[in-house]
């Protein structure tokens, strides 16, 4: 009979959303360990393919993924991956998507249409997830009836209002989605 501890259970949540958004900034605000990233600079290559409407001071960008970890207990650890924002690197997020639980959509108000296509890609999958709003230096303008009506967003998909800098709203949106993973009806049979 061994004495050696089981493995814990990988728990795969991806993160996802419009360019700009703070992607790589939830990643790292709350993984323990110092995130895996992919940023390169911005260069003049990508005047004209990426918008930098509303994010004009963006430097870096993320080329393939982020990656995270927490440590939930001896028996869960949970990873996250960060998704490339930028429309031609989309083609990774079918690999990034693999066996993932569930997801955080992070959004910001002043450019919600870039989030269109990361709740179209978690819903045409049927795989849950969560809406984190990134109010930048605290900027919001709109209620959340205002955003969940702007996104098309069902009533049951839980919606958070926060700064993705804030390691307690990085939790919040992790938590919402547990629970939100929780509250789903379970296949039997």
């Amino acid at each position: 009979m061994s004495n050696r501890q089981a493995d814990p259970a990988a728990v795969k949540i991806l993160v996802a959303g419009g360019f700009g958004v703070g992607k790589t900034t939830l990643v790292g605000t709350v993984s323990e360990v110092t995130p895996l990233r992919t940023e390169e600079y911005m260069t003049q290559a990508s005047v004209g393919v990426d918008d930098l409407a509303g994010i004009h001071d963006k430097e870096t960008t993320t080329v393939a993924l982020d990656f995270g970890r927490i440590t939930i207990s001896d028996e869960v650890v949970v990873y996250l991956f960060g998704t490339p924002g930028q429309e031609r690197f989309w083609f990774m997020w079918n690999d990034l998507v693999t066996g993932a639980l569930g997801g955080i959509v992070i959004a910001d108000t002043r450019r919600l249409e870039t989030s269109f296509a990361s709740i179209d890609f978690f819903e045409s999958r049927g795989i849950p997830f969560v809406v984190a709003i990134n109010c930048f230096h605290g900027h919001n303008t709109r209620t959340a009836e205002e955003i969940r009506a702007a996104l098309d967003l069902d009533p049951h998909i839980p919606l958070l209002i926060g700064d993705v800098r804030q390691r307690a709203f990085g939790k919040e949106a992790l938590l919402a989605l547990v629970d939100h993973l929780l509250s789903l009806p379970t296949a039997t049979g």
